[in-house]
């Protein structure tokens, strides 16, 4: 049986795409060799990650992910400020945060989690924190040059704007020489607001 690797995630709207493209290119110019930065076309907020499934799998995990989404109007969340993981002192990772509707955004995942539970998959065990990847330091990075990078996210404004968030999608990720590849196999959209029809 054919296995692809499996994710489920928030697609960002093209103008969000945009404006981290352009802060990808402020932060690159100052930041060091050893960052692998990911191509903004690519970025998406992920809410779970399934890994290799067999590939007639993807109707019952859209399934669970309508169930999970069966309840939840569509919500907003704002693209702002920067960080890094784990601190400032050893940065791994270079993330852009989201604030708004989290407790909605929290509730999501945690439906979706329970439903695949319930399908066989492992349930998350770290805490959810949701955020976008912009960068990861390369394992030969320096600690001055995980420090440098921490310096310059600190002192860094970012706010790239609104996601509106209507639709889940089940994304298929292969992996290649030149980067990961997506593509959406499915989608959900999330239940109309009784007060916005």
């Amino acid at each position: 049986m054919e296995q692809i690797r499996v994710f489920i995630a928030i697609e960002l709207p093209d103008e969000i795409k945009l404006e981290l493209k352009q802060i990808e290119t402020r932060l690159k110019s100052a930041s060091p060799a050893t960052a692998r930065w990911v191509d903004p076309n690519s970025i998406h907020l992920t809410l779970k990650f399934l890994g290799d499934i067999a590939a007639d799998r993807t109707r019952e995990v859209i399934t669970a992910i309508e169930e999970a989404a069966g309840d939840i109007a569509p919500f907003q969340l704002k693209v702002e400020r920067l960080g890094v993981f784990p601190n400032p002192r050893r940065v791994q990772v270079a993330w852009v945060g989201l604030v708004g509707e989290l407790e909605t955004l929290g509730r999501l995942q945690q439906n979706i989690d329970t439903g695949l539970e319930i399908l066989g998959f492992d349930s998350e065990t770290r805490k959810f924190t949701p955020h976008l990847t912009l960068a990861r330091l390369r394992n030969q990075a320096t600690p001055d040059e995980r420090q440098r990078l921490g310096r310059l996210i600190n002192e860094t404004e970012f706010d790239a704007g609104v996601i509106n968030v209507d639709t889940i999608c089940l994304m298929k990720s292969q992996l290649t020489r030149q980067g990961a590849i997506y593509t959406r196999i499915g989608s959900v959209r999330l239940k109309k607001s009784l007060v916005n029809p």
